[in-house]
């Protein structure tokens, strides 16, 4: 059985903390590997190793950094179909979609190419009497990002590439579900040229990331999970003085106006709702048609898609989708349905009695789709991560704007509709981060920027984009004066520049 340790100092190290956890195969059920889980000395350990590397990739030319970053592109093409088996075999998720995975990590890695410019700084020539005055951007040192299970490849990179660009160092703690491509990544960086120490790994649990928020070196952290933990990192970040940039859990809703071309919206909710067994914090989970007749229409042309859904292996390129991750996640999935059923929502489809044969003691559930869902039960309050869609029916246009506008998460949403009016006065007054106008995952190009609002998102800057150079620099302005040798005496006014 394969033992997973850390990456420390530019090379794998074995754990010491004496404490592992099991990484599953979701689609077989078995136990694939043993991961370490790191005590506070391990991380310390790491953070260490950073300091001593950073000052040195810090003052690099921007440009032999991005340098790096380049080459690593060329590897992970390289290596592109190896990782995403590897991720699809942790994960649970389709190979096709861990491909997918890794491309929209490396869209990320591939806009850090453009940092160099993105820290250039301001200038201003005469804004005083003999007086320049300049502005520069400089990395914060070491910085740490807490990754989730359902992401493996994207989210690490969406962190450390903008952050190394920058000139930090970076602690990445990856979920200890699914660590293998992470632990790949770090050593496809090293090969690229990375200097040893630039980039390290820790494994583990709540004690790891404790150790991250508390030491005082780590100067920012970014995490993606659920929102209960990400108000936590948030809040425990700002006890040390560190910044935050905290991403939580969603409820995405999609609007289905009277005019939406329905097999075309249908398309869209089957595979936004149930793609990844519904472990994507972008997932459509909630339904809402416009109108009785609206909703009659969706149900007639969901139900049978969602039960012709294929499930399948991971390794199955045919598969809709795959597992979820752990039997833990599982359960909790099926419970929620429970939950949906004693509430009063009507279950149309009932994907729990799948069995994949060969498989049986995978990690699997069919689609399930909830219909009458109200705004009261916590199969909608709540996230379920999994593969559920709740159709929550709406008489009119302002009652389905309200429900994701007044939603404790505020994520990602979306409308479907022919009408432009429509569409635009929706983007303009949702009260929700990410708006997709017949785009059901509105996940914006890595040279804009991702973030929910509300219960989904903790901090003042959002992912990648122009944020993630904000977010991993500090400016500092200068203000330069070079006396002519005129002696003008002592001043005890507050300066002004006439």
């Amino acid at each position: 059985m394969r033992s997973i340790g850390h990456f420390i100092g530019g090379k794998q190290v074995k754990g010491t903390s004496g404490r592992t956890a099991d990484v599953f195969e979701p689609m077989t059920g078995e136990v694939q590997a043993k991961v370490a889980l790191a005590s506070r000395a391990e991380v310390r350990g790491a953070v260490e190793n950073a300091l001593a590397a950073q000052p040195e990739w810090g003052v690099t030319n921007p440009q032999r950094r991005v340098r790096v970053l380049m080459k690593f592109l060329e590897l992970v093409a390289r290596d592109n179909e190896a990782l995403a088996e590897m991720l699809a075999r942790e994960h649970g998720k389709t190979i096709p979609d861990a491909r997918g995975d890794i491309l929209r990590g490396v869209e990320v890695v591939e806009f850090a190419l453009g940092i160099p410019q993105m820290m250039k700084g301001e200038y201003t020539e005469g804004a005083g009497p003999g007086i320049d005055v300049y502005s520069m951007r400089q990395p914060l040192g070491v910085v740490a990002g807490i990754t989730p299970f359902n992401f493996p490849a994207m989210i690490p990179m969406w962190k450390f590439a903008p952050a190394i660009a920058c000139g930090n160092a970076f602690i990445l703690k990856p979920s200890e579900r699914d660590p293998g491509v992470p632990m790949r990544l770090a050593e496809l960086m090293l090969e690229a040229g990375l200097p040893p120490g630039i980039l390290n790994v820790v494994n583990g649990d709540k004690e790891a990331v404790d150790a991250i928020l508390d030491d005082r070196d780590i100067k920012a952290v970014g995490f993606v999970g659920s929102s209960s933990i990400a108000q936590y990192i948030y809040e425990r970040a700002a006890a040390t003085g560190k910044r935050a940039q905290c991403f939580g859990g969603a409820k995405n809703h999609a609007i289905i106006m009277p005019d939406a071309d329905m097999d075309q919206t249908v398309d869209a909710l089957v595979g936004a709702g149930y793609g990844a067994a519904g472990e994507r914090c972008m997932a459509v989970s909630v339904a809402v048609p416009v109108g009785k007749t609206t909703a009659d229409r969706l149900m007639e042309k969901l139900v049978p898609r969602v039960e012709s859904l294929k499930i399948g292996p991971s390794t199955d390129p045919t598969a809709d989708f795959g597992p979820l991750v752990t039997r833990a996640a599982l359960e909790r999935v099926k419970d929620y349905v429970e939950v949906g059923i004693r509430e009063g929502a009507t279950l149309a489809v009932d994907g729990r009695g799948f069995k994949m044969q060969g498989y049986e003691n995978g990690f699997y559930l069919g689609g399930c789709l909830f219909d009458h869902v109200k705004k009261d039960m916590r199969i909608y309050k709540e996230e379920i991560f999994g593969p559920v869609l709740s159709v929550v029916r709406a008489k009119d246009f302002d009652e389905a704007l309200r429900l994701p506008s007044d939603h404790d998460y505020g994520n990602g949403v979306a409308i479907f509709t022919r009408d432009g009016d429509a569409a635009r006065d929706f983007a303009a007054r949702v009260n929700v981060g990410m708006v997709g106008i017949n785009v059901p995952i509105p996940v914006p190009v890595a040279y804009y920027t991702f973030g929910g609002w509300k219960r989904s998102g903790f901090g003042d800057l959002n992912q990648y984009g122009p944020d993630s150079v904000r977010f991993y620099t500090k400016t500092k302005t200068v203000t330069a004066r070079w006396p002519s040798g005129v002696k003008e005496g002592a001043e005890f006014a507050m300066p002004i520049m006439n």
